[in-house]
């Protein structure tokens, strides 16, 4: 890998919500890891000297990070896209300044138009008023929400989650299946990865262990916090876990324009 482009920060997996099919296996209970405020801006800079561009803030929650702020400033300050990946269920006040700064877009993720639904899934009481409420006021304030919706129960009422988005005010929507990985099920299989991990983007979990993608975390290439990132990405751990990747020529993680163009054309007209 000659030059990074995005960078995945799992800041920590600690979560207050506890998803059924979740890929980290994240929840309340679960520890930050060793990854710390300091650690988090050196692995930053580190990918700028890369040719860093683009970085996503991820967890678990990644507003559970004790240096959530700092960290989301020290990217910001350095000039890069910064999307932040929140369940949206807790915002603290200080924190919508951050949030609004250029650059910075929210992403999350959104079950069904109806709360029991979007409850089960998530197994708390009550998420899907905090979500939601928290999208409407992120729109307010003029930032960019996307939205992911999770096909995860039988009858899901996916198409009507999308249509409350799109009807909110969120621009991009998108809709995947369950991975088979993590609590969603536990494998570890290449083939339930895009397609797109390690071509001139990494991931770094919580522990410090850097990878080619968060979903693909078995693929363990070594530890920022004792090896330099180039020094990882240069070496023959990580040209193992990119080369076990199986190319795809439509990769699962990115939405085809002209479908999602032709998605929201009938979601508006029904609306």
């Amino acid at each position: 890998m000659d030059v990074v482009d995005f960078m995945e920060l799992e800041l920590t997996d600690s979560c207050d919500l506890e998803c059924v099919h979740c890929y980290t296996n994240s929840g309340p209970l679960v520890q930050h890891g060793p990854m710390t405020g300091d650690d988090w801006i050196n692995a930053i800079n580190q990918g700028l000297q890369l040719g860093l561009k683009r970085a996503q803030l991820i967890g678990g929650e990644p507003t559970r990070h004790p240096d959530f702020a700092r960290i989301l400033n020290h990217a910001a300050d350095a000039g890069l896209s910064v999307s932040v990946f929140s369940n949206l269920t807790h915002i603290r006040g200080e924190w919508w300044p951050l949030l609004t700064r250029p650059g910075v877009t929210l992403s999350t993720s959104y079950y069904s138009d109806v709360p029991a639904e979007h409850d089960r899934i998530t197994t708390r009481a009550g998420s899907h008023a905090h979500t939601r409420a928290n999208i409407v006021k992120a729109l307010a304030r003029g930032i960019q929400v996307k939205a992911a919706i999770t096909t995860v129960l039988p009858g899901q009422r996916v198409a009507e989650a999308r249509a409350e988005l799109v009807a909110l005010g969120v621009e991009k929507v998108t809709v995947d299946g369950v991975r088979e990985v993590g609590r969603g099920g536990g494998t570890c299989d290449v083939n339930e990865l895009c397609g797109l991990c390690g071509l001139t983007r990494v991931a770094i979990l919580p522990d410090g262990v850097v990878v080619p993608c968060v979903l693909g975390r078995w693929l363990k290439a070594g530890n920022v916090r004792i090896t330099p990132l180039e020094e990882i990405l240069a070496g023959p751990m990580w040209q193992r876990a990119v080369a076990q990747v199986p190319r795809k020529p439509r990769p699962r993680c990115l939405p085809q324009a002209e479908q999602m163009q032709k998605e929201r054309e009938k979601i508006h007209a029904h609306l």
